[in-house]
């Protein structure tokens, strides 16, 4: 199945790529607000650290086939951290030091999520750099070299306030080290259909680079990807995001127990309010028509239909028509919305423009979405107005030299 990135330019991939990226960040702004309410802040970052830890293994191993970089150094954990939704570029701005194949650092010139949290007090600050940090960045390691270390130089709580750079990590493989114990969501993530789908092989002739096999770069130029492989990222990038988001279904039904309608409703208002976020950058960033076009444009290329192998959907003039597909089986994002649940496709359409509404009719597993006008501006939805607390939801993206890191 054709993916529906394949009809952007090369420029426009390049452009939406690092969006993509940075809306995978921005699903956690999304969701562990309602976390919190529902569980408290402990139960928050144990979800945290499960929906990470079980997803960002089976993630970070498609890209690295994907891009034929699979290795078992940390100049593969640099390239993989590169390409994931948990450090998009500059808005999580690492910058790499490898000292040679199995010792490196990082650091972070600016870390959004700090920022994000900071506000919030110093216990969210520890939850996120020490509580999470810790489990997770092993975990992302994990697909890599299960002897890797990630241990800390300094991190926040900031002392100075204003210290800088945010944080320092040393990465460091070694065959004295334990071996990452094995988690046990990967598992269950790793049997789903989001997991398993095939998408189109990057074609080698292509313009442009094929894949990600040469130097490790300080920061990826992402014009420099051929068409073909751009579009096989922004899928992959996609994939990220539903695995993440299966990863965090698992924990919170865990917490929420018996009461199915409790872990929906949490999941509906994570999906109502990143749906709403991912639009206007999506909109913003490509410069698409505003009105029901727009619109239309703006859902056939949101994350919630792609990649088109894992969510089934006829694009039309004027409409959309979403029918069953693998995303239904596994309980995706797509499952929560029907022609009796479209707030999350009127996050959508308020997105483009507040006077827009989505029409939806059809049944739960089989239903068309049209774009009509009104005289009348939606209020914004108050998911997406916790989501647009993240300085993500602003962020602006800027023009950078790509310089390969060698070892000195």
């Amino acid at each position: 199945m054709m993916s529906r990135y394949a009809a952007l330019s090369r420029g426009e991939l390049a452009t939406l790529v690092p969006e993509l990226l940075l809306i995978g960040q921005l699903i956690d702004r999304s969701g562990m607000a309602w976390c919190i309410s529902s569980f408290g802040r402990e139960e928050m970052l144990q979800i945290a650290i499960e929906e990470w830890a079980g997803s960002s293994p089976l993630y970070t191993k498609r890209m690295q086939k994907a891009l034929n970089y699979e290795g078992v150094d940390v100049i593969t954990i640099f390239k993989g951290l590169q390409l994931d939704i948990g450090a998009p570029p500059q808005f999580m701005d690492f910058r790499y030091t490898v000292h040679d194949r199995w010792h490196g650092e990082f650091h972070l010139d600016h870390c959004g999520a700090l920022l994000d949290v900071e506000p919030m007090g110093e216990d969210y600050v520890r939850g996120m750099c020490h509580d999470i940090e810790d489990p997770t960045f092993d975990a992302t390691a994990l697909a890599t070299n299960r002897r890797c270390q990630v241990r800390p130089v300094h991190r926040p709580p900031r002392n100075p306030a204003d210290r800088h750079p945010h944080c320092r990590w040393t990465v460091t493989i070694d065959e004295s080290h334990p071996e990452v114990g094995f988690i046990p969501q990967l598992d269950i993530v790793g049997a789903s259909r989001a997991y398993n789908t095939e998408l189109a092989p990057i074609d080698p002739n292509d313009d442009g680079m094929a894949d990600y096999s040469g130097p490790l770069l300080s920061d990826l130029d992402f014009g420099a990807f051929s068409h073909s492989a751009l579009v096989r990222i922004a899928d992959e990038v996609c994939l990220q995001m539903h695995l993440l988001v299966l990863s965090f279904n698992l924990a919170v039904q865990a917490r929420a127990k018996d009461d199915a309608a409790l872990a929906d409703s949490i999941r509906t208002k994570q999906l109502i309010g990143i749906a709403g976020v991912a639009a206007e950058r999506i909109h913003k960033a490509l410069d698409l028509p505003d009105g029901p076009a727009g619109a239309l444009r703006v859902l056939e290329l949101h994350p919630l239909l792609n990649p088109a192998a894992y969510v089934h959907a006829g694009i039309d003039p004027g409409y959309i028509h979403v029918r069953r597909s693998p995303a239904h089986e596994d309980g995706a994002w797509i499952s929560l919305v029907s022609p009796v649940a479209d707030l999350p496709l009127q996050a959508i359409a308020a997105a483009v423009d507040p006077h827009l509404r989505a029409e939806v009719a059809g049944t739960e597993t089989d239903w068309t979405v049209r774009f009509g006008e009104t005289d009348t501006a939606a209020a914004e939805l108050p998911e997406v107005s916790v989501t647009k607390v993240s300085g993500g939801a602003s962020w602006e993206f800027q023009d950078r030299k790509s310089l390969p890191l060698t070892v000195l």
